[in-house]
């Protein structure tokens, strides 16, 4: 049986505080944040991000407390990063670890990839 078609993402918890300057630094790098409560694929991304933060603050038993009520995101990778069905160079897992570990004090994550469905970009309308 074939696997459905999926996207890596790393998922973190961002502090609200940081989240649109974390946004704007990782476009600069071709990696984009999708906030998983209005992800394009999330059909009740508000239960889902809940969903989703309580299990990474209950796996870490207390330690993640402070990111209570900080904001779920994916992680993924843009074009920059992808050559076709190759798997994701390094050089694309270091930079999102090396960006995420520079903003330590507002984010908490897994050192590790999941899968979702591909996440599409918006295109602009032109008129």
């Amino acid at each position: 049986m074939l696997r459905p078609p999926h996207e890596n993402v790393a998922t973190v918890l961002v502090d609200p505080r940081v989240l649109e300057d974390l946004e704007i630094e990782l476009m600069e790098l071709d990696l984009r944040l999708w906030p998983v409560a209005t992800a394009p694929i999330s059909v009740d991304g508000p239960r889902q991000a809940f969903q989703i933060r309580r299990a990474l603050l209950e796996r870490h038993r207390g330690a993640w407390d402070l990111a209570a009520d900080w904001t779920p995101v994916w992680i993924s990778f843009g074009e920059q990063w992808r050559f076709g069905d190759e798997p994701l160079p390094w050089a694309a897992h270091q930079t999102l670890w090396r960006t995420l570990e520079q903003h330590g004090d507002h984010v908490r994550y897994l050192r590790r990839l999941g899968g979702v469905r591909p996440l599409q970009v918006p295109l602009e309308a032109t008129g």
